[in-house]
């Protein structure tokens, strides 16, 4: 199957998800069988926010077995891995600014068992990747500045996702996936999948955008269907 007819995932971001209704937004996931749940770990220096803690991570592990796709938006992620409890179904995403020794954090990651992917900011270029491609499973194209949600995409990032692309595939890697991640709405999920995106973090623009969850995914899920 070529890359362009591959059915999209979602990642759904919890963050976007009300704390009141997570267990039953869990048991609609499950149902419509969403395939991650994506989980921004933030600490207030790599990003100007504070996000989930291990408690809250250790909590969602109990309620499902749907795998985590941890967004590690911290400095120095190598120091805390560990925390992480990081299983073989789940993902793993560290940023390229994050670390000082890029290369050396993914190889550890790797060590879990679990996929590794770099994340790439809207001002990070493409061409960043090229030394660590052999070390990752696929690359998430941060389409906003990380650390809020309900950002307005930054325009700059639509045509990055087809440039990116079009260098793994000449480049030979185009096994490896790409994750869109910002403000990925039922249209820019629609335009992105166009591009070649695998994988769509859908939070309060799509899934989590009014009332009706599994209305939300089903209509997303045909916005992304290979």
């Amino acid at each position: 199957m070529c890359k362009g007819n591959r059915p999209g995932q979602i990642s759904a971001s919890l963050m976007c998800a009300g704390i009141k209704d997570l267990v039953s937004n869990i048991h609609i996931m499950e149902e419509e069988h969403v395939e991650y749940l994506h989980v921004d770990v933030m600490d207030g220096e790599f990003v100007p926010n504070l996000g989930f803690g291990m408690d809250y991570i250790d909590g969602v592990r109990e309620m499902t077995s749907i795998p985590l796709d941890m967004h590690l938006m911290i400095m120095r992620p190598e120091d805390k891995l560990e925390w992480m409890k990081l299983r073989p179904q789940d993902r793993v995403i560290i940023h390229y600014e994050s670390t000082i020794h890029v290369q050396r954090t993914l190889v550890r990651a790797k060590s879990y068992g679990c996929k590794v992917m770099l994340a790439i900011n809207p001002g990070t270029p493409i061409y960043s990747v090229e030394e660590v491609l052999d070390y990752i499973d696929g690359i998430n194209v941060l389409t906003v500045n990380p650390g809020f949600a309900g950002q307005k995409i930054v325009r700059s990032c639509i045509p990055k996702v087809d440039k990116l692309e079009n260098y793994l595939r000449e480049a030979g890697y185009s096994d490896l996936e790409i994750q869109v991640d910002g403000n990925i709405s039922f249209d820019n999920a629609k335009m992105f999948k166009e591009m070649g995106a695998d994988i769509y973090v859908a939070g309060s623009t799509s899934i989590f955008n009014g009332d009706d969850l599994r209305e939300n995914i089903q209509k997303y899920r045909a916005a992304i269907a290979g």
